[in-house]
């Protein structure tokens, strides 16, 4: 703290309660959308998915203060998804960036009362070159709206600020539709998560959306011992291939087991040399396939305490994953 300040028991459950107050709030304007929704904001919604899904440009989100900051969230989350958007300041547009929207594009404005005066110029446009427009806002009647040829009208909430003031149930319900927009045309493209991991190559994201069968090892780096091995060549092969396990295969090439180290850690005390792999091995082991997303993977080497997976496909082992590879590419 500064100075000489100090919080008090009475101060933290007044910060409490005040939290509380303003998620209550925020929850009582989230429920009174998802009303609208059930009602008269359907049909508008429903036509906005279909607009923006047959434009040949892209979306242009535009919005003034809060509206602004939200419609630029809007606009990212949008061409991350598979749905082409770019954000334009209304007072940008209004020295020079107009010639940034073309016949081929939608507008999406954002303006809470629908009366920002700053959004006039792209209004304006919008009408002189017959771009569709689309109008997020709770002036069911303000000058937007009427522009607008579609309205997707909020609802009136409550602000969480005490004084009705400062945008907060107001700036939550507009990016929540935003949000429903891209991902009601997420689903109406058919976006499939390798579409999303082409936008987000980088960091975590794009490491959780790896298929395995870009980072398993194959071939003859894989494990392999067959039923009947005898334990002190399956050891060696532990050994040599240092993935803590060997996947014991059947004549035909399918997979029946694994041995790991922990099977061999526990059998120390039998005589290995008169033992087969069978007689140890782990049977219905966990795998993967090949298309498996190394976020999914890495969930399920969490959740069994384990630290490889055999990737199968149509039953035969033809590749093995360790935990180390999913840390490697930043998965983890």
């Amino acid at each position: 703290m500064h100075g000489n300040a100090k919080t008090t028991p009475t101060d933290r459950q007044a910060a409490i309660e005040s939290a509380l107050r303003t998620i209550s709030t925020e929850q009582a304007g989230m429920a009174a959308l998802a009303a609208a929704l059930d009602n008269g904001l359907s049909g508008p919604f429903a036509e906005a998915v279909v607009l923006l899904s047959d434009i040949k440009g892209r979306v242009i989100v535009t919005g003034v203060g809060k509206s602004g900051h939200i419609g630029s969230k809007i606009a990212a989350t949008l061409s991350s998804t598979g749905t082409p958007a770019h954000f334009v300041h209304p007072a940008e547009a209004n020295h020079g960036d107009l010639g940034m929207i073309t016949s081929q594009d939608a507008v999406i404005a954002m303006s809470w009362s629908g009366e920002s005066t700053e959004l006039k110029g792209i209004v304006d446009y919008t009408q002189r070159f017959s771009i569709p427009l689309i109008a997020i806002t709770s002036g069911e009647g303000s000058a937007l709206a009427r522009e607008a040829d579609i309205l997707l009208c909020l609802p009136k909430a409550t602000e969480a600020c005490p004084h009705g003031l400062a945008p907060t149930t107001s700036t939550l319900l507009q990016l929540a539709i935003g949000d429903a927009l891209a991902v009601a045309l997420l689903e109406a493209r058919g976006f499939t998560p390798d579409h999303f991991r082409t936008f987000h190559p980088g960091g975590r994201l794009g490491a959780n959306l790896t298929q395995i069968r870009e980072i398993m090892h194959r071939g003859d780096e894989m494990p392999l011992v067959r039923l009947g091995t005898r334990m002190p060549e399956a050891v060696m092969k532990l050994a040599e291939k240092r993935f803590g396990c060997v996947c014991v295969v059947d004549d035909a090439g399918a997979l029946v087991g694994i041995f790991t180290d922990g099977d061999l850690a526990r059998s120390l005390d039998r005589n290995l040399g008169e033992l087969a792999v069978e007689d140890l091995m782990t049977r219905q082991p966990k795998t993967v396939g090949p298309s498996t997303l190394a976020g999914a993977a890495m969930a399920v080497l969490n959740d069994h305490h384990i630290s490889a997976l055999v990737v199968v496909d149509d039953g035969r082992p033809v590749g093995i994953v360790h935990f180390h590879d999913l840390l490697r590419i930043g998965a983890a």
